[in-house]
């Protein structure tokens, strides 16, 4: 028989698969509902602006509700320049890129490609910080990157060559978000994830409505009401609360088992666009996103037991949901 604790322990093991599956799904749900704000007229500047706008006093709310909970340090301006300078490139700046990207391909592809961040992480280590890369990881790299072109193929057989463009868009996205997780590994650590987030997330605003005042400045108050709707679902369904879910989860199992269920994002992704956006599913694609997912997976559990050895590991929470690892 179980005692009370195996029990409790075995509960809080599934309520974490579930906070982490749920919040990947939530996450991948942003993709759709871009697709759908463009189809009513709206352009990728507007659309950041509103969710920003909107996602700003929910991300200041959470970090109201932790400030009460602990006391922390006060920011340097070193910090804080730094803190925006990683709201530009992992907020901004990703967003933006694959707000436009979503404009040419499907969100399967979107989906996928943003999957990819963990191992254009990897490249940029070894590449640049020269970091090691085992023989496990090579191979990874090249069945993710496979799949991805396999999925591609499909994509621009009913796109044409806007496709790649649409696809490039949102590789830079993930390259951009990238340079985040690697400059935010420090900042994490000695401000927080959820005050690095807040902060970090308020640049993004800031830097949003500099570009739509410039753009459109009345761009924001004069659109159809199903984009604000949208909007609204996009900044708390799909983007604060998952965010929440995400970072219940790390702390209840861990973020190899919560990257593991994140493999439920791209597979979500592409039935809910056969649903609401009847984009088409194929025989090519699925083969395409299972080598994507088969190459994450590979990641994971390579990463894993560095993370083991490492209790004191830390990673920033992903409000984008591109990193499956974070």
């Amino acid at each position: 028989m179980q005692s009370v604790s195996e029990i409790l322990h075995h509960r809080r093991y599934l309520y974490g698969l579930l906070m982490a599956g749920l919040g990947s799904i939530l996450f991948s749900g942003k993709a759709i509902l871009i697709k759908l704000a463009f189809g009513y007229g709206a352009n990728a500047e507007t659309l950041i602006a509103l969710r920003m706008l909107i996602a700003l006093p929910l991300f200041w709310g959470i970090y109201w509700w932790q400030a009460h909970r602990q006391v922390m340090s006060p920011l340097t301006l070193k910090d804080q320049i730094k803190i925006f300078s990683l709201g530009f490139m992992g907020y901004f700046l990703s967003s933006y890129l694959d707000f436009l990207g979503l404009q040419y391909i499907s969100v399967g592809l979107e989906r996928i490609v943003l999957y990819l961040t963990p191992t254009i992480v990897l490249l940029i280590s070894y590449f640049v910080l020269n970091k090691a890369i085992s023989r496990l990881q090579w191979y990874a790299l090249a069945v993710g990157y496979l799949g991805v072109i396999v999925v591609f193929i499909q994509d621009a057989s009913s796109t044409g060559s806007m496709a790649l463009l649409g696809m490039l868009l949102v590789f830079a996205s993930a390259c951009s978000y990238a340079i985040y997780m690697i400059g935010s590994g420090e900042m994490v650590r000695r401000v927080g994830s959820v005050r690095l987030v807040v902060y970090a997330s308020s640049a993004s605003a800031f830097m949003s409505v500099i570009q739509i005042l410039i753009y459109d400045p009345a761009a924001v108050f004069v659109q159809a009401p199903q984009i604000y709707w949208l909007s609204l679902l996009n900044a708390s369904l799909c983007t604060v609360i998952p965010m929440l879910l995400i970072m219940i989860a790390i702390n209840r199992i861990g973020s190899p088992l919560v990257a593991q269920a994140g493999i439920l994002g791209p597979v979500s992704t592409l039935f809910m666009g056969w649903i609401v956006l009847s984009e088409p599913i194929t025989w090519l694609q699925i083969g395409g996103m299972g080598l994507v997912m088969g190459a994450m997976w590979l990641l994971v559990r390579n990463d894993a037991p560095n993370k083991q050895q490492d209790p004191n590991n830390t990673k920033p929470i992903d409000p984008e949901g591109a990193n499956p690892l974070s």
